[in-house]
């Protein structure tokens, strides 16, 4: 299967610290893949150095063949990766339908996605005129997902989704999640193993800034060891 990104070797600081200390991962187009760890791993790091936002100092990405270390994060963007970031960072003055226009790279984005999004998360359809401040915190999740639908996206990097969710609208999130893969390729960070191994085919570990191990999701939920080992999880 081709591979739409490819991280190899990149080595991150924030500041003095040396956060990322060699992480590669690959992720297959049209696949949903988990980038898995323990809280502080390097997980949110990596995705932010694939956009930009924390520059790799060493090694680098490629996405559709072509290098992107190095370019401004909104030139990244432009390429085709939206980012769902954790704690939603939806503007919370602004109503939906305000937050769904405003993610538009090139007019008429958001009427082209509008049958989709509202698909996926028939909820906001119906609060549409409803500001980000009013919602609950699964609405804003929703809200900050389908955002990242509305311009031409061919991957989406999604941080922690399910993250404060009730369990009804963790499966909610789950179901849009799956949906939406249809249409774009996935790298998904997921605390929550049994959300992340539901969701993904492939998996990637992360342990103290290092890439340690990758795979199938179904060979990984069959290996106790490794999940008790990285993940914490029984």
């Amino acid at each position: 299967m081709e591979n739409l990104l490819e991280v190899n070797n990149i080595h991150t600081f924030i500041g003095q610290f040396h956060i990322l200390e060699g992480v590669s991962l690959s992720v297959p187009k049209g696949s949903i893949t988990a980038l898995l760890g323990r809280n502080g791993a390097g997980k949110t790091t990596t995705l932010k150095s694939i956009l930009g936002l924390t520059p790799p100092r060493d090694g680098s990405v490629l996405f559709n063949g072509e290098p992107i270390q190095g370019r401004r994060s909104f030139d990244i963007a432009a390429m085709g990766i939206g980012f769902v970031p954790e704690h939603r960072a939806i503007f919370r003055d602004l109503s939906v339908l305000e937050n769904l226009r405003i993610a538009e790279r090139k007019k008429g984005d958001f009427e082209r996605k509008e049958k989709l999004i509202f698909e996926l998360f028939p909820d906001l359809k119906r609060l549409i005129k409803l500001s980000g401040t009013n919602l609950s915190g699964g609405q804003q999740q929703m809200l900050a997902v389908a955002r990242a639908l509305v311009p031409d996206n061919d991957l989406l990097l999604i941080d922690e989704p399910s993250e404060g969710l009730a369990p009804v609208l963790i499966e909610q999130m789950m179901e849009a999640i799956q949906q939406l893969s249809a249409e774009t390729t996935v790298l998904l960070v997921e605390q929550n193993f049994v959300v992340a191994s539901r969701l993904a085919q492939r998996y990637v570990i992360i342990d103290e800034g290092h890439s340690v191990q990758d795979g199938m999701m179904s060979e990984l939920v069959q290996d106790k060891a490794t999940i008790h080992r990285y993940l914490g999880a029984a």
